[in-house]
């Protein structure tokens, strides 16, 4: 939709083209989100995508994900068979249901700073260990876990004028074994649970939790535990209170639905599925 509050949309080339951030401005990524309903008081978009930012880099150090790159060229990156993990970015990708204008605008970046419980770029990140690489105004750089970022429904730990540059996921961590589940209200509904569940090749397991939450949630344990382990973790782990209410489900409903996707990501993990 058109907003009518801009007077100014500034296309920085450079960092050092970047305008003084000031009440009133927002960053436009993909604007899927941003051009769909009325945005009051905002007055200037200042456009991230004119950076010239590289959508995606493998090193040896893992993978860097730009806050520009697009689901669906995150979609269509071919990792390595050495990354166990891989097949989760494509299944997190898909998470996100949109048409395929959707798909080639939003980005990655913009999907985990709208910091939306259904998030699926928000689940990939903290179940390999994300990292969140932060522009500051006054020209310097800070590094967040994304566990740590996103702090609840539209609310993250980005103080204002701050830019999330990138997302870097570790090698170790893409070698993790996962198991993925999601559940929504109806076929292409919007997630109202999703669960991960990882192993590290040294036998750590992990479970995460997102869209049920208002936040993201991670459980950290030393090995694959056993049903009624996982159950008490959860529920040590998830007070009523973060328990998400809004059309896409139900306190009660997303609890329960979690404790089953859990114990069956559980289950797969220490069966030894794919």
């Amino acid at each position: 939709m058109d907003l009518s509050s801009i007077t100014e949309v500034a296309t920085p080339c450079s960092r050092a083209a970047l305008p003084a951030w000031r009440p009133g401005d927002a960053w436009l990524a993909g604007g899927t989100w941003l051009f769909s309903e009325p945005q009051a008081g905002i007055g200037r978009l200042i456009d991230l995508p004119s950076l010239g930012w590289e959508p995606l880099a493998v090193t040896t150090e893992g993978l860097r994900i730009a806050a520009t790159c697009t689901i669906a060229a995150l979609d269509r990156l071919d990792l390595s068979a050495a990354f166990a993990a891989s097949p989760l970015v494509g299944q997190c990708c898909r998470a996100l249901l949109g048409s395929f204008k959707v798909w080639n605008a939003a980005t990655v970046g913009g999907n985990v700073c709208l910091a939306l419980p259904a998030g699926p770029m928000t689940a990939l990140a903290v179940a390999l260990d994300g990292t969140g690489l932060i522009w500051t105004p006054d020209g310097g750089e800070r590094s967040l876990p994304v566990r740590d970022l996103v702090r609840g429904p539209q609310e993250t730990a980005l103080a204002p004028g701050e830019i999330l540059r990138r997302i870097d996921l570790p090698a170790a961590a893409l070698r993790r074994r996962t198991a993925f589940r999601r559940l929504s209200l109806s076929p292409n509904g919007r997630s109202g649970a999703l669960v991960i569940a990882t192993l590290d090749p040294s036998g750590a397991f992990a479970v995460t939790v997102t869209a049920a939450t208002r936040r993201p949630v991670r459980i950290d344990l030393a090995g694959v535990p056993e049903a009624g382990a996982l159950a008490a973790a959860l529920a040590a782990a998830i007070p009523d209170g973060l328990w998400y209410d809004d059309i896409h489900g139900a306190p009660d409903w997303r609890r329960h639905v979690t404790g089953l996707l859990a114990e069956e990501a559980r289950a797969e993990i220490a069966g030894g599925g794919a």
